[in-house]
């Protein structure tokens, strides 16, 4: 049986092998009146930013959930973090992009309003949208049981998400466009050198109708490599996903 993982942020201070931890709030919630935990059962607490506490349950309320800490681990940040720059898409496809992303292991999350994206954050949508695609996450991140929980990023408009791009390949990173007519293989597409400074890889994933060519132009003007997933063209939910756990695998994260 999988050992359930609870979003302990902000209560795992002190955590140490012999100690108590209490969890409160809607995972203390959720732990007794959906998960059902009982007394005796192990579980892991994580902070969202590489903590990761193992301990076995001594009460559990709807109030309330105790456990004693028998292991503490604390997991480094990646030497490369991937980021996922993806188009705000209808029916939901987007969050299904951000879900899939965050179980393969995206660090990040920027929600991107494109051109030709049909969904559109305006007014109070914008703090709306961000908070849905954070709880996406979070609930991908449990399932997975990662001790990391992405970051969503504030929206960026193509203008905004072109001036970044720079930055990033500035930096040492870089940035990839998924673009069914490029000519360079995700395969054979540069990455960057760890360094142990915040390097990234920034993948860019556009909208149903996809990326237009203005964009494109600047993202490459930017710095951007323009790179094809494979001999397919994929949904926007698919696309990110499938990229991420190819530079995963180059990148060393599943080795």
């Amino acid at each position: 049986m999988t050992t359930a993982v609870f979003h302990a942020a902000g209560m795992l201070d002190g955590a140490r092998p012999g100690a108590a931890v209490t969890v409160t709030g809607p995972e203390a919630r959720h732990a007794a009146t959906v998960r059902r935990m009982r007394a005796g059962e192990v579980v892991e607490l994580v902070d969202g930013a590489g903590l990761r506490v193992a301990g076995t349950v001594t009460t559990a309320t709807k109030d309330a959930l105790s456990v004693a800490v028998t292991g503490v681990v604390r997991e480094p940040a990646p030497a490369v973090r991937l980021v996922l720059a993806q188009a705000l898409a209808k029916g939901g496809r987007d969050e299904q992009a951000v879900e899939t992303a965050t179980e393969l292991g995206v660090d990040a999350v920027v929600p991107w309003q494109a051109d030709r994206s049909v969904s559109v954050w305006t007014g109070p949508k914008v703090a709306r949208g961000r908070q849905r695609w954070a709880a996406v996450a979070l609930a991908a991140a449990k399932q997975s049981r990662r001790a990391w929980v992405p970051e969503v990023a504030e929206p960026a408009s193509s203008r905004v998400l072109a001036a970044e791009t720079a930055r990033v390949v500035v930096g040492g990173g870089a940035v990839l466009v998924l673009h069914e007519q490029a000519t360079t293989p995700l395969a054979a597409a540069r990455l960057p050198v760890p360094d142990g400074d915040g390097t990234c890889v920034v993948v860019v994933v556009g909208p149903e109708g996809g990326i237009t060519d203005a964009e494109v132009a600047a993202l490459e003007a930017a710095g951007g490599q323009p790179v094809l997933v494979g001999p397919h063209v994929l949904r926007t939910s698919t696309a990110g996903p499938a990229a991420l756990a190819v530079l995963a695998q180059r990148l060393g994260r599943w080795g």
